[in-house]
């Protein structure tokens, strides 16, 4: 579980991006993270899905009456407008596309008004035979509603795209000022994004003209509410600005991460807006935080009652073998940034408290006494942090967690490094589980700490830990 004990391997070439470190703010408070300033809070527009949803509720409707078999039973029309809506709302076709196209939904509408009527004329065969659904009208009912919800979405997005140019929506454009002004360039040239940027929300001014560079909170607030602005374009990792991020999502800003470097094509992203591929952010509680949550409690719980008499037995005999001070405790950075201390058993002295905190290989760790190797090689010195995770400072699943000197140095350095701190670190994690542990890849570990937070599940969780299990039958040392 372990992943600090040796320098990066020398073959992963850092590259500079210009990208800041990421924030180490202080420990947790009662608010926590960042707060606009006291008076009123800017008030966001609500997404447009109302008309989209009347255009599939009349489509249904008209579908329904124009049937004779689906007309006189009312409970089957009511049955196909509640599943219609059902299935098109866990399809996320009532959240707006930044640029509504009915071609681009096309596909996913059809398919999903073709099952649905299959599944009403199975459910109304298997209940009722003698009422079942023929084919012509099977049939008619998947063309004559795939045809009015095309054609009544078309119309809700055709007059969106009018809007949009005609008023387009006020955004804030949050990154480097002279990456972030190049951006806010382009999305002015092209109106028909439907968003005109209006301020760009940096650390410093770039050099040369452009829009005005905010970079307090109380700016920030200024502009969402003089301006109206509903939308806000992220050009760096979102990990730098988690909690401005959270608190403008809050006031009703959609978030948009925009790459700025690599072209639509390279990576085939689902939205291109003026020709940069992005894709919506979401930075609230994710749906699955409180099972993550129970799932560590619950795990972290059971062990540490299960491993309280190991840990009592490997605590005695450090004691008696290297004297006092028998945990080791250090101050790491966790979920945005905020510091915590880590526990473990001591099975190293560094020679001060300096080099504890900026030497990545502690001094004389080859003569370590023989029951400390066995400790760091078998993990048994990292049992102590289930109570950090008991606790909440970490998860049993995520990031490695790093001292804050070196947190600084390889945000700096490493593309998505300060990206892992938007979720809690952990114990063990995806880039643990594939061998980059030790003389390993810093960029390597990045890359896979940013994979497991992008495709987060419980599940994943789960299988993470039973392949961490499994490993420890064969320890590899740490």
């Amino acid at each position: 579980m372990t992943a600090e004990s040796t320098v990066p391997s020398p073959g992963a070439q850092p590259r500079e991006y210009g990208f800041s470190a990421v924030s180490v703010i202080p420990a947790r408070s009662a608010d926590g993270g960042f707060r606009f300033p006291a008076g009123r809070r800017p008030s966001g527009r609500r997404a447009a899905w109302l008309p989209l949803f009347t255009a599939d509720v009349a489509a249904a409707l008209l579908t329904g009456l124009a049937l004779p078999q689906i007309q006189r039973r009312p409970l089957l029309l009511g049955a196909l407008l509640l599943g219609m809506v059902a299935v098109n709302a866990r399809s996320s076709l009532y959240r707006p596309e930044p640029v509504p196209a009915v071609l681009d939904e096309l596909p996913a509408l059809c398919v999903r008004i073709t099952v649905l009527w299959c599944a009403l004329a199975a459910v109304v065969a298997a209940l009722a035979p003698s009422a079942a659904l023929s084919a012509p009208t099977l049939a008619a009912g998947c063309a004559l509603q795939s045809a009015t919800s095309c054609a009544s979405r078309a119309t809700v997005h055709r007059r969106r795209r009018r809007t949009l140019l005609l008023r387009p929506g006020a955004a804030l454009v949050i990154g480097p000022a002279a990456t972030a002004q190049r951006v806010a360039a382009a999305f002015l040239r092209h109106p028909r994004c439907g968003l005109r940027p209006v301020g760009v929300v940096s650390d410093r001014a770039a050099k040369g003209v452009g829009l005005p560079v905010l970079t307090t909170g109380e700016e920030v607030q200024r502009a969402l509410i003089q301006n109206g602005v509903r939308a806000v374009l992220v050009v760096e990792p979102r990990g730098e600005r988690e909690p401005l991020l959270r608190a403008l999502a809050e006031a009703g800003c959609a978030l948009w991460e925009v790459d700025a470097d690599s072209p639509a094509y390279d990576r085939g992203s689902r939205h291109t807006l003026a020709g940069f591929p992005c894709r919506r952010l979401s930075v609230g509680r994710r749906r699955g935080g409180v099972g993550k949550r129970v799932l560590d409690v619950a795990v972290s719980g059971t062990l540490l009652l299960l491993v309280s008499p190991l840990l009592l037995m490997c605590a005695a005999a450090l004691r008696l073998s290297e004297g006092r001070g028998v945990v080791f405790r250090q101050e790491r950075i966790g979920k945005d940034g905020r510091p915590f201390t880590l526990l473990k058993f001591r099975t190293h002295r560094p020679a001060d408290a300096h080099e504890a905190a900026t030497r990545w290989s502690v001094a004389n760790e080859q003569e370590m006494s023989r029951f400390c190797q066995f400790l760091r090689r078998t993990s048994l010195d990292e049992l102590l942090q289930l109570w950090n995770v008991f606790r909440g400072d970490m998860s049993l699943v995520g990031p490695r967690p790093e001292r804050p000197y070196f947190v600084a140095k390889f945000s700096q350095t490493y593309p998505g490094y300060a990206a892992r701190h938007r979720m809690p670190t952990g114990m063990t994690g995806l880039a643990q589980i594939h061998g980059l542990r030790g003389d390993t890849s810093i960029e390597d570990r990045c890359r896979f700490d940013n994979a497991y937070i992008d495709n987060w599940s419980l599940w994943q969780d789960v299988c993470i830990l039973l392949r961490t299990a499994a490993s420890l039958v064969r320890p590899t040392g740490s």
